[in-house]
């Protein structure tokens, strides 16, 4: 199992990617057992499971199930994106996903995320993590935002 040997190799987090087409399909129970399963590999060695729910292919609806699925099955955060889908992160995805979970878990913002504004209006919302591609673009940004 992939997860077993991350752990092995050293690894703190992992990231998956939610089984979107057992969850459109409404099998939630693929969705969550396959989710329990990483998690279970990671919890003897205490490490975090992000689920990346890849909200660009979900409606609202998906996306609330999906985020209950996520944290009854043990994740420790649910994720916007990969940033490889049609779009990223975008602040009403973010507010379902927030809303959804209710602080019991935390919301990664990820994709599309490019400026200083958008990594703070992110975390004012309540994110716990933000994914950037670039950094240092933001971080040079930033003396020009404030």
């Amino acid at each position: 199992h992939e997860a077993r040997i991350a752990i092995e190799d050293g690894a703190r987090e992992l990231d998956m990617v939610l089984a979107l087409q057992a969850l459109r399909e409404g099998d939630h129970t693929t969705v969550h057992d396959d989710i329990a399963a990483v998690v279970n590999e990671g919890r003897p060695s205490d490490v975090s499971v992000k689920v990346i729910l890849e909200t660009c292919y979900l409606n609202e609806d998906e996306i609330i199930h999906a985020c209950r699925i996520a944290e009854s099955a043990g994740a420790t955060f649910v994720k916007t994106s990969t940033g490889f889908g049609s779009r990223g992160a975008t602040p009403e995805v973010v507010r379902t996903m927030l809303n959804t979970v209710d602080g019991r878990i935390g919301v990664k913002a990820s994709g599309g995320i490019r400026t200083w504004n958008d990594c703070v209006g992110y975390l004012k919302m309540g994110c716990t993590r933000i994914g950037v591609g670039d950094p240092r673009r933001i971080l040079t940004g930033r003396s020009q935002a404030n």
